[in-house]
């Protein structure tokens, strides 16, 4: 198996998916918590390029960017198998991780948390919009992996936790479990699993840490 570390912050829902991925595949993993805001001549080592968490070192190898670091965790270690066997289906696996990050995570939900006065709106109703597209895709199915948890079911894995504090700090709401059931399902089942139950993140510490991240951003756009 050999040495396997993360470089994570708290907390970022990336570093979370990589956590999640090798714990449900029984790798043993020493993690290493980087300051951002003084990042550390390790992290500057293992990521030169983008200076970001996570990155994943396997004997003393680094793997950078969140989804390229689940494809490599699932192509090293073969056991609880996180991508489908069939070719269309890891292609459609691939296709609804980066609809999920570029669409619902970025251009929806923090789109929609980080407007002000009457572009909320519009961008709220757009992030409904990117969270209609998961639902249906979900109906039918426990996960989206199908009866048992996948690579899919890791890249939206922040909509339990960090969607709520969201929602909290930017003063909306979202996850209407009558406009999406299959999601609010899906969500409790998410946080039922064991293995993601016991490495959740307080919810209270990451609604302090999206209040940070509002006030941050409110001073920036004050100051111009």
């Amino acid at each position: 198996m050999g040495e396997v570390k993360v470089i994570g912050s708290f907390p970022s829902l990336f570093s979370y998916r990589v956590q999640w991925a090798l714990k449900l595949k029984g790798i043993e993993f020493e993690y290493l918590v980087e300051d951002l805001l003084n990042k550390s001549p390790m992290l500057l080592k293992y990521n030169p390029v983008h200076k970001k968490v996570p990155v994943l070192v396997h004997n003393g190898k680094a793997i950078v960017e969140s989804l390229v670091i689940l494809e490599y965790i699932d192509e090293t270690w073969k056991e609880n198998p996180l991508l489908p066997q069939d070719p269309h289906e890891r292609a459609m696996a691939r296709f609804w991780a980066k609809f999920a990050d570029e669409k619902c995570l970025f251009g929806g939900v923090w789109s929609a948390f980080c407007a002000e006065g009457k572009a909320k709106e519009k961008a709220v109703e757009s992030a409904l919009e990117t969270l209609q597209v998961l639902e249906e895709e979900l109906k039918g199915k426990k996960f989206f992996g199908g009866e048992a948890i996948g690579y899919l079911d890791l890249v939206v894995g922040w909509i339990p936790r960090w969607l709520q504090a969201l929602e909290e700090v930017g003063e909306m709401k979202l996850l209407d479990a009558e406009r999406f059931p299959c999601l609010h399902a899906w969500a409790e089942n998410w946080v039922d699993l064991p293995v993601i139950k016991e490495s959740l993140p307080p919810l209270e510490g990451v609604v302090e840490y999206f209040h940070g991240s509002k006030k941050y951003r409110l001073s920036l756009a004050a100051s111009k």
